[in-house]
């Protein structure tokens, strides 16, 4: 407390940690250690068992018992629900004012705590810098440091001098802190925020159930709503990264010592990913994106409808996500295919697929009219449907134009993404 004094924090404010988790039983012990040996027992842990068979709902029930300030929820199955309903259902749980959320391999490093609540206010959203080993690209918005891959070989008194060094000045200083700033603006996991911010703009889309791309959606709302986004530099945790359903067998090291995860995606994640990534894709008319400390960047959203000529099935799924609306031919073996695709891809998405595709002989009434021969598509000026909204943002033209093999007739720029700030769903 007297610490906590003398560097001018608010030593009352308390978090409660956010983690979901399935079948990660040995990293959720290893994280639940480094938060109560960090970080002591004045901060809630709120738990939800996604339908584990690797005993950790008894393990779970077991530390319960000796830390009276943690919570559990479990998923009872027979299918998982995934870490974007759970979050949200362990929200709703959460005893404090602030909740983070928090990733169950992720080990909480001394004073992480101190320094997110050091610059958390209302309408601000703080996320702390994670070190990672060397298991994905390089990024300014993080410290590659191969402290261990896997819990068994985690080398934590080297992490926590590494960490005191850089508190005390004494060591490398990486990112803004090699510029004498404690900060930067960006989201990644583990964040933190007030509950009442979080819940005013309904917390994760459950579009993308069971997970993927919830965090780049929800990112995006925090942004059009206002909220500032923060990375805080002194405040670290150690991440194993993607230790659930995308890696089978957890992280591996080749003869050299070298890590790798690549090609070792399970059926499962790749899969939810795609469908992931079509939803994002159908609700911001955008691929994820965001700058070099993952600051999100957010196109206008614009009423776009496709009306197609020589489109096959195929076809019809590469262009459907990038509308909202499209109009074909479908007669005949066409307007089979195209029923076929409804009946396959509606249960991967809430959008009403009967409502959005339609007879080429419908008058189109949204804002951007783009006509496409698709026998003339090729992934070359497929580019220009996926930047689409860059385009019209940047040319705020009005009127009839040919943009490579694409006649566009814009009758408005209305936009609509801040109609997407609060899910309504939930």
């Amino acid at each position: 407390m007297k610490n906590g004094k003398k560097r001018g924090l608010k030593m009352d404010k308390v978090i409660s940690f956010i983690q979901p988790s399935r079948n990660n039983l040995k990293y959720l012990q290893w994280s639940y250690n480094s938060i109560r040996k960090n970080l002591g027992y004045r901060h809630e842990i709120c738990w939800a068992d996604d339908f584990s068979d690797d005993g950790t709902l008894e393990w779970m029930k077991d530390i319960q018992s000796k830390d009276p300030n943690v919570k559990i929820y479990r998923n009872e199955g027979p299918t998982r629900l995934g870490h974007t309903i759970l979050y949200d259902t362990l929200v709703d749980m959460a005893s404090n004012d602030i909740i983070m959320i928090y990733h169950a391999d992720m080990y909480a490093c001394p004073k992480m705590d101190e320094e997110i609540l050091k610059h958390l206010e209302r309408g601000k959203v703080v996320s702390a810098t994670r070190i990672e080993p060397p298991l994905h690209p390089e990024g300014p918005e993080k410290i590659l440091e191969d402290f261990g891959i896997e819990p068994e070989e985690f080398k934590e008194q080297e992490l926590l001098s590494f960490v005191n060094e850089i508190h005390e000045g004494t060591g490398l200083l990486y990112g803004p802190l090699a510029l004498n700033q404690e900060t930067s603006k960006g989201i990644f996991a583990p964040w933190a925020m007030y509950k009442e911010d979080f819940l005013a703009i309904g917390g994760h889309d459950p579009l993308y159930a069971p997970q993927s791309k919830e965090d780049s959606d929800i990112f995006n709302r925090f942004v059009l709503n206002g909220y500032e986004l923060i990375q805080t530099w002194k405040g670290f945790v150690y991440h194993m990264t993607c230790r659930g359903s995308r890696f089978k067998d957890g992280a591996q090291r080749n003869p050299d010592g070298q890590v790798f995860m690549k090609n070792r995606e399970t059926d499962e994640w790749l899969k939810q990913n795609e469908r992931s990534t079509r939803n994002f894709i159908r609700k911001w008319g955008h691929m994820v994106l965001h700058d070099r400390y993952m600051m999100p960047i957010i196109p206008p959203k614009y009423n776009i409808g496709f009306v197609v000529d020589n489109c096959n099935t195929d076809i019809l799924r590469t262009l459907e996500p990038w509308c909202s609306d499209i109009y074909g031919d479908w007669v005949g073996h066409k307007g089979f295919g195209v029923n076929k695709y409804i009946e396959e891809e509606q249960p991967n998405t809430d959008f009403d697929l009967k409502k959005k595709i339609h007879s080429q002989h419908m008058n189109p009434q949204n804002d951007v009219v783009v006509h496409i021969d698709c026998s003339k598509l090729n992934q070359q000026n497929y580019q220009v449907l996926v930047k689409l909204s860059e385009i019209l943002k940047d040319s705020g033209e009005i009127g009839e134009f040919v943009l490579d093999i694409f006649s566009v007739k814009v009758k408005n720029l209305n936009t609509y993404e801040k109609d997407l700030i609060v899910c309504k769903t939930n």
